[in-house]
């Protein structure tokens, strides 16, 4: 029986966020409630002001306060960050990436036995497991160790986008990443920097631009290629592994190539591009006027 692979996300860093005021003060700035009990984790941002993302981040409960799973490159401005809003909030926030690792599970259905936090996946089940655990810990016994290449292959066929990866911080909408339909947004919970664009966003039904899968049938090129559909363009290219690749795409631009026939590219390379299983939203019925 196959048991499983995991894999150190070695460009993952990890922060620490503690005291009194810990989860008052996050769920005030973040996207999606902190997680209340142990072993469980949640998915979420921190958002500009305007409704864009500045971090996405998976957060653990752990003890009295929070792991929070983030770009190792994007920890010291999450910090910066962090600091500017916690004013007199009995808080403190370090930078545990020196001394812990993110680790990633899948392939297996029980949770791999590690000594730190470890949780399902809260954007998705078929991702599998995430943990926090100490640096250069051994990998979980009952699990197979794998390259963090294998751990993007399986995401990226599940459909998944990253922020760092897939799209620029401060540049895209949580619905633009399907953060909305990946557990990243609570809809009902209090006010966040950013809610009244999301939330007009998510009332009005005016989000258009969403990552999709795509197979390319050729090997693919750099993520931020422009996919062209005629003269127009419809999107840019995120990660690939094979001929396999997310993408960012004006869904009614998108749809109005593939109801006329006509190729969508990325520097001549074909792509048919497709909706992950999990997806809510659908493609256009009507194609939205230019602006």
């Amino acid at each position: 029986m196959d048991n499983g692979r995991i894999a150190e996300m070695t460009r993952r860093g990890v922060v620490a966020v503690r005291g009194l005021d810990a989860p008052k003060f996050l769920n005030d700035l973040v996207t999606s409630d902190v997680p209340e009990a142990a072993g469980t984790a949640k998915f979420g941002a921190l958002l500009s002001p305007q409704g864009k993302i500045l971090f996405d981040f998976i957060v653990f409960r752990d003890g009295d306060g929070f792991l929070f799973d983030l770009p190792k490159a994007a920890v010291a401005d999450f910090m910066k960050r962090m600091g500017f809003y916690r004013l007199r909030a009995r808080v403190e926030i370090a930078d545990l990436s020196p001394e812990r690792e993110v680790i990633a599970a899948w392939g297996a259905a029980g949770a791999p036995i590690v000594d730190g936090p470890v949780a399902a996946d809260p954007r998705l089940a078929a991702l599998g497991f995430r943990g926090i655990v100490p640096a250069g810990a051994d990998m979980a016994a009952d699990y197979t160790e794998a390259a963090i290449a294998g751990y993007d292959a399986h995401r990226i066929a599940l459909g998944v986008p990253e922020g760092g990866v897939d799209f620029a911080y401060g540049e895209s909408y949580p619905h633009d990443a399907d953060m909305d339909q990946l557990g990243g947004v609570d809809f009902a919970k209090g006010c966040y920097v950013g809610q009244e664009v999301v939330s007009r966003m998510q009332h009005r039904g005016t989000a258009r631009r969403r990552f999709v899968m795509a197979r390319g049938e050729a090997p693919l090129p750099a993520a931020g290629t422009p996919l062209i559909a005629g003269q127009k363009s419809v999107g840019a290219l995120g990660s690939s592994a094979g001929i396999n690749v997310l993408a960012l795409v004006r869904l009614d631009r998108a749809k109005e190539a593939i109801d006329a026939g006509v190729s969508i590219t990325a520097e001549g390379v074909a792509l048919t591009l497709t909706l992950p299983d999990w997806a809510k939203f659908t493609w256009p019925t009507t194609v939205a006027g230019e602006d």
